[in-house]
């Protein structure tokens, strides 16, 4: 077991073990959750922003974020970190009942593979968009080209 495994697992039971102890989590957006006080970006991949609509009106953003909640609904999720981003959030593959939730995400269509950072999804976009899901079938806007659009 590496050091990083070990940690996350020391973590765990910590909160198992520790009496009067809650293991509390938060939805940010489809991308960004609230782990026990600590805010996890998911790795590699790019969700709609809360208020980003499609085209045609679509939700996008909106429905990313109820997604990533039915993903985690009653289960525990577990987060390793990879990184810190530039706003300070822990980049992080997150998993719950040991599925990598960005993987999820971009394979049911609710958001990108951020290329920019990592290929480690590309296979899951592929399917999603050969199959229309989500932000594929609505013709969204990449997230990132979405927020460059809302700065100018």
């Amino acid at each position: 077991m590496d050091f990083r495994t070990w940690i996350v697992a020391q973590a765990f039971l910590g909160l198992l073990l520790a009496p009067g102890a809650a293991y509390s989590q938060t939805i940010t957006d489809g991308d960004t959750l609230k782990l026990n006080g600590v805010t996890y970006r998911f790795w590699g991949i790019d969700a709609p922003e809360t208020k980003q609509d499609c085209p045609d009106g679509w939700a996008a953003g909106r429905l990313a974020t109820t997604h990533l909640q039915s993903l985690i609904s009653g289960r525990n999720v577990i987060c390793e970190r990879k990184d810190t981003d530039r706003y300070g959030r822990t980049v992080a593959i997150c998993r719950a009942g040991g599925e990598d939730l960005g993987a999820l995400m971009v394979r049911d269509g609710y958001a990108w593979a951020f290329l920019r950072y990592s290929a480690d999804y590309a296979g899951q976009e592929a399917l999603a968009k050969r199959e229309s899901l989500g932000v594929h079938l609505h013709g969204c806007l990449p997230a990132w080209d979405w927020r460059a659009a809302q700065r100018q």
